[in-house]
């Protein structure tokens, strides 16, 4: 059964900047909560709360009809075009000398625990029989940087939104049970402080959760976190410009590429950015400033993003279909958090 019930006709006559004004409005007030949320608890990272509230939003009696009926194209708009631009702004965090700094063994974990994540999860939800492309962007998810990549591959692959809302929620809910789970781990598996920095960076999904879990264990372990993740979200790039390479074989072996059918870009021109945006940084002629304000736009069009994929989730149907999606998900965590820690054993070896 559909995850997301259809979305109503577009009235005639309605130019489609004020069919979308009701949507965005609501995700701007989603976005606030969020913010809200995040201030009253640091411990939730903003994106964390944004999907939580679309999902929430999308289910209370009085929001529900708006939600689902003269916001939705506003929130489906903001779900797929805010999320690009979001994209773009992240290329901001990662220069080519963090990635130097990481050191060639370091690189190697990251690239292993990566392919094993994606292909492993991949392998098990396609077996599972998950529809749609719930398999690849579930495996996305967990293997790069959790929502944002998600949304990412769901542009190139031009993904059903049901299909990207649902891997959003179960990756979203992983990556915050991370947050509690993993800090009460330090000690019983016997890291460092850095080494628990590098085995957060390595398994935990989002920007935000990463910061969240590897905080709690000191400065030195929050910035090898960073580290480490930002060289997962380096490999964002090409697995995007592979899957949209993928679309474009398949559309033309199979002749489903038709006239008017949109010819789907190597490289898709937010990805452009997001290089674009990683070679402006590695400059170093960006000042802080800037890099801060980039950051807060980022933040803030990702939230806005999160609560329109949130608010896409429709959880009676998710509860018949879940337990399989749970599976997968369960499985694909423990894949990541024993590959990464593997890893990081080796690197200390």
């Amino acid at each position: 059964m559909a995850l997301l019930r259809e979305r109503p006709a577009a009235r005639p006559g309605v130019p489609p900047a004020a069919s979308r004004r009701h949507g965005l409005a609501l995700a701007a007030l989603g976005v606030a909560v969020a913010w809200s949320v995040h201030r009253l608890l640091p411990g939730v990272p903003m994106l964390t709360a944004a999907v939580v509230l679309g999902v929430v939003a999308a289910h209370l009696p009085r929001m529900r009809p708006v939600a689902r009926g003269a916001a939705r194209p506003g929130l489906s708009y903001a779900a797929k075009r805010l999320m690009r631009v979001g994209i773009v702004l992240l290329g901001l965090k990662l220069s080519l000398d963090d990635v130097r700094g990481l050191g060639w063994a370091a690189v190697a974990m990251v690239l292993g625990v990566v392919t094993a994540t994606l292909l492993g999860t991949w392998w098990l939800g396609r077996r599972l029989g998950l529809p749609g492309d719930q398999p690849l962007l579930i495996a996305t998810g967990y293997a790069i940087c959790g929502a944002s990549a998600i949304g990412a591959v769901g542009e190139a692959r031009d993904s059903d939104e049901r299909d990207t809302a649902v891997s959003v929620a179960l990756v979203t809910l992983c990556g915050t049970l991370a947050i509690g789970v993993l800090p009460l781990l330090q000690g019983l598996l016997g890291l460092g402080d850095a080494e628990f920095g590098r085995w957060v960076g390595a398994s935990v999904h989002d920007v935000g959760q990463v910061v969240a879990t590897a905080q709690t264990a000191g400065g030195e372990a929050l910035g090898e976190a960073v580290l480490v993740k930002l060289m997962r979200v380096a490999l964002l790039a090409p697995l995007v410009a592979a899957v949209a390479l993928s679309v474009r074989r398949r559309r033309a072996r199979t002749g489903s590429g038709g006239a008017g059918r949109a010819r789907i870009p190597l490289v898709p021109l937010f990805v452009v950015g997001f290089l674009a945006a990683v070679a402006v940084r590695s400059t170093g002629l960006l000042p802080s400033a800037v890099l801060d304000a980039a950051h807060t736009a980022q933040e803030l069009l990702l939230a806005a993003a999160l609560f329109g994929l949130g608010s896409a989730v429709h959880l009676p149907s998710l509860a018949r279909t879940g337990a399989r999606v749970a599976a997968v998900g369960l499985s694909a965590w423990l894949v990541v958090v024993g590959a990464s820690y593997a890893g990081v054993v080796l690197l200390a070896g």
